[in-house]
Order: C-alpha cells, then sequence, then structure tokens
C-alpha cells in the first residue's frame, strides 16, 4: 500500500511525485485518518488543521511523520508518542520558538491549493536571514516581525511586509529588505515539506 500524504499549500503534488510514489490528498480535515485503509503504515503530514486522531493512528503502529505546517506543530506536540517530526519548523516548535498554530496559518484556493498569503514562519525566517547579512538591524526586524504578528493571517504577505517596512523603516531599507527577500528568499515550509517526503522515502527504502 502506497504512503499517504496530506499536503496542500506547502509544496504542490506534482513536485512532491517526483520524488516519492505516494497517494496525496488534500489537507487534512478531523476525520480523514479514521478513514484510511488499514493496510496504510506510513503516514505524512505537512498541512491541516488540528486532529486528535494521530494518537490513534499511532496505538495501531502506523509511522507518522509530520513537518513543514500544522504537522510540525502536532509533531512537536506528539513527538513522545511516536510521531516523528523533520525540518527547522519542527525544530522551531520543540525548542519553544514559536507556538501556536498562528506561525504556519494562511490561506489557499481550495481548488488548485496554491497559497494565497504567506505563513509568518517564513516571514520570520527571511528577516532573521536578513538580520543575519547587516540588511537590517535586529530591532528593525523585530519591528516589522511584530507588526505582521499584529496582523490577520490572512493578510500576510511579503507585499505587505515591504509596505510596513518603507512606513516603519523608511524606503532605504525597505527597499534592501526587498531585495534580500527577492535574491536570497526562503521558503523553509516548503524546504521543510520537501524533507517530510524525503524521510518517508528512507523509511519505506530501509524497511526492505
Amino acid at each position: 500500500m502506497k504512503p499517504v500524504v496530506f499536503l496542500g499549500p506547502s509544496l504542490s503534488h506534482t513536485e512532491a511525485r517526483r520524488i516519492l510514489d505516494a497517494e496525496y490528498r488534500p489537507p487534512i480535515r478531523r476525520g480523514d485518518l479514521l478513514n484510511l485503509p488499514p493496510e496504510v503504515d506510513i503516514v505524512g503530514i505537512v498541512d491541516g488543521v488540528f486532529m486528535s486522531e494521530i494518537l490513534s493512528l499511532l496505538e495501531t503502529g502506523t509511522k507518522v511523520v509530520g513537518g513543514g505546517s500544522m504537522g510540525a506543530l502536532r509533531a512537536a506536540e506528539l513527538g513522545g508518542f511516536g510521531m516523528k517530526g523533520v525540518g527547522e519548523v519542527f525544530e522551531m516548535y520543540a525548542r519553544g520558538e514559536i507556538d501556536g498554530d498562528d506561525e504556519v496559518a494562511l490561506i489557499f484556493n481550495p481548488e488548485t491549493l496554491d497559497p494565497l498569503s504567506e505563513p509568518l514562519v517564513n516571514i520570520r525566517c527571511n528577516l532573521a536571514s536578513a538580520a543575519k547579512a547587516g540588511v537590517l538591524s535586529d530591532l528593525q526586524a523585530h519591528v516589522l516581525l511584530r507588526t505582521l504578528k499584529e496582523t490577520y493571517f490572512p493578510n500576510r504577505t511579503f507585499s505587505l511586509l515591504f509596505e510596513i517596512a518603507r512606513r516603519e523603516l523608511g524606503d532605504t531599507v525597505a527597499g534592501r529588505v526587498r531585495e534580500h527577500v527577492e535574491t536570497s528568499g526562503r521558503n523553509v515550509k516548503k524546504s521543510d515539506a520537501l524533507m517530510v517526503i524525503a524521510t518517508i522515502k528512507n523509511l519505506i527504502q530501509n524497511s526492505e
């Protein structure tokens, strides 16, 4: 039985299939795990909403891998029960640097699964790398991040970040921030989603 991976705006199903032959489903919702065929022995969770069925699945011996988005948060919460977490977002949750689903929340097109807003964790990581590169100071990065965190999550975008930077820090700094994001920006959720797929692939190969 192919592994089942719940994946949406973090990474396209087409790109994921280039790495792993699996059954890719839209972001997970309550009840989806309870309806899985019993022969499924590996499940990947990247995108989705909260659900309590993960514990029940782990109790059956099914391997559950989480990362990238909501899967990272659930893996941090359920690591002691056997859920495997991978990636940078998972590590940030596990260390307590971030908490709650607000960091990974976004809106997406329900038909194409394309993201329509930017998760705060992506903005956070890009501001951190910009500060490390000397594009802006740590204090300036904190000011921008605080403003974005206070913004309702569907409205968070990099365009809004640049607008806030121009308003709060001036055209020069805002221009440097934009250039850094456009030339050296990272999509940490996508990178972690790829890591979830690769981890499941390794689990399959090691079990053969």
